[in-house]
């Protein structure tokens, strides 16, 4: 069965669905800096026969008629948005998040920009590998597809500190609202990232996307907004909480539900499950 909103996304492009885009609740493992929540609202798109030009240009657009239209006093900076490569970025403004904005002081400035050519690959640190004792691990995912220049040499598994992968982050006032990449439609390099990446028993977790992109799956790609966090940046909050109803508490609790709470035995019982403390 899938197990990331990635792979769910490529298995409706292997399966013919040309287009779509979903605004869906998510829950992911996230600190607790003012800018995140563990459940938050993303607005996801993904489509087939397209390039990161295309993905990009569409959701540019749509950023500049969500300002035009809602609102209207707030001034976007630079049309079109600029665009940084990732290592420049690092070296210019040490963060992949540049706040690109003139003025700071003026609340109503936007200033959006992308960033682009980012690594595939990077050194795991050894004292941090874990049990499977991995050289390598992603940056971003690891479905994207390599720049086509860069191909052969994750074919023949070379030269992979220098591999760029297709990875495009949209960037406002210093704070990503949303990532995207083109995918990698080929089951075999799929295999060969996850063996790279030191993933244990690929055909057991791995065998329905292998074999879902090897039926015949297009070239696709897509992008994913974080919707609360952009909300919260347009209203001028500080704190994404401040546009999310019943918002979690820093350690993940929802306070209006008493949530998470313990199990009763039968619970668990009819689930399969059981606690070891």
């Amino acid at each position: 069965m899938p197990q990331s909103p990635q792979q769910y996304k490529q298995l409706l492009m292997a399966g013919g669905i040309e287009k779509y885009f979903q605004i869906a609740r998510c829950f992911r493992d996230e600190d607790t800096r003012g800018d995140r929540q563990p459940e938050f609202t993303q607005l996801d798109l993904e489509m087939s026969f397209v390039d990161k030009e295309d993905v990009m240009k569409l959701n540019e657009e749509l950023l500049i008629d969500i300002i035009t239209k809602l609102y209207p006093k707030n001034k976007i900076q630079e049309i079109p948005f600029p665009r940084l490569k990732y290592h420049d970025t690092m070296k210019q403004y040490n963060t992949d998040r540049p706040d690109l904005r003139k003025d700071k002081n003026d609340s109503s400035l936007l200033a959006f920009c992308w960033i682009t050519d980012f690594p595939f690959f990077e050194k795991v640190d050894a004292e941090h590998s874990g049990a499977l004792a991995k050289e390598w691990t992603f940056t971003h995912n690891p479905f994207s597809a390599p720049l086509p220049e860069y191909l052969d040499d994750l074919k023949n598994e070379r030269n992979l500190d220098k591999i760029i992968t297709s990875q495009y982050d949209v960037v406002l006032n210093g704070l990503e609202i949303g990532g995207g990449s083109i995918r990698n439609h080929e089951g075999y390099l799929l295999e060969t990232v996850l063996r790279l990446l030191g993933v244990s028993d690929i055909e057991k977790n791995f065998g329905h996307m292998k074999h879902a992109l090897n039926s015949g799956a297009p070239p696709h790609g897509g992008i994913a907004w974080g919707l609360d966090r952009l909300i919260s940046l347009l209203q001028n909050e500080p704190n994404i909480r401040e546009v999310i109803a019943f918002p979690k508490t820093g350690d993940a609790r929802d306070l209006m539900m008493n949530s998470p709470s313990e199990l009763e035995p039968r619970q668990l019982k009819e689930l399969h499950l059981k606690v070891d403390k």
